[in-house]
């Protein structure tokens, strides 16, 4: 008997250690280049090109970093646009995802799957299609290079978030809210006191992948603005990254600093997110 299940035992501890070994070299190939894009912005120009950028920093340096803060190539600027950015898009997005899932899941008025499911269909719809006349409608709206010309087309909602709220919201058990409205509670008081605090892992992931897409967004904010008052972080970095292609040290600093934040976010709330993917069922 000893013998069957030590070979399985044996097996099985192969299998793990395989498996392990594959996820570590998987983390290793994601991890690396972020790893010697920090590696380089640690370092002198001149020894970047004398020594290339698989070495070791020596001496090490923080000037690059000090320059993209506060020095001659400061960020600042950008980075507190895009802060608000994100924040203002994020708090409309949440508002206006929340209510209108709520609505597709709960309530019931005509044409609700239609509407749905045009509302969804957008999503196949690359955002290069409607670029152009997004642009114009802006432009002769006179938004052109304003704060409100680079938040309003993302402030109302998205169709992913909808539908992701929306398929929670289902799972939702519906005797929780027919005791509330017994208790006298509306429709919003419902959403607010027992619908929204039993979402708070899907919230935090919708928050991630908002946060992350709206810091990141490039396309829309170069077109829409010109000149460094309403610059977001990515518009800024890449114009460094024009200005000055010879000093890659000061380009990683300045890519390293634009993805510092999305690490820290990610950080604090992984928990949560991992608490969603069981909540939603996506696999």
């Amino acid at each position: 008997m000893s013998g069957p299940a030590t070979r399985t035992a044996a097996r099985r501890r192969t299998g793990d250690l395989l498996t392990y070994a594959v996820l570590l070299a998987g983390a290793l190939l994601t991890v690396a280049p972020y790893l010697l894009s920090l590696l380089t912005s640690l370092k002198e120009p001149l020894q970047l090109a004398r020594r290339g950028t698989l070495t070791w920093p020596s001496p090490w340096t923080g000037e690059n970093y000090a320059a993209v803060l506060g020095g001659q190539y400061t960020l600042l600027p950008a980075l507190v646009v895009t802060v608000q950015v994100v924040l203002v898009v994020l708090a409309g997005q949440l508002v206006c995802s929340v209510l209108a899932a709520y609505a597709f899941a709960r309530l019931e008025f005509p044409g609700k799957r239609v509407l749905f499911g045009g509302y969804l269909a957008t999503m196949m719809v690359p955002q290069v299609v409607t670029i152009v006349p997004l642009y114009v409608m802006f432009a002769q709206a006179g938004l052109r290079n304003t704060f409100a010309g680079i938040v309003l087309p993302t402030l109302f909602g998205s169709p992913f978030a909808v539908y992701l709220l929306r398929e929670h919201f289902r799972s939702v058990p519906q005797e929780l809210e027919d005791a509330a409205r017994l208790d006298g509670c509306g429709t919003l008081r419902i959403l607010r006191h027992v619908v929204v605090p039993l979402s708070r892992p899907v919230l935090a992931t919708l928050t991630v992948i908002t946060v992350v897409s709206q810091w990141n967004a490039f396309l829309w904010p170069l077109i829409i603005t010109t000149g460094p008052t309403w610059q977001t972080l990515t518009v800024a970095t890449a114009n460094l990254q024009s200005q000055y292609n010879g000093n890659w040290t000061l380009v990683t600093a300045a890519t390293a600093l634009a993805t510092a934040p999305l690490v820290v976010l990610f950080l604090l709330v992984q928990r949560r997110v991992t608490e969603s993917i069981s909540l939603t069922g996506f696999r």
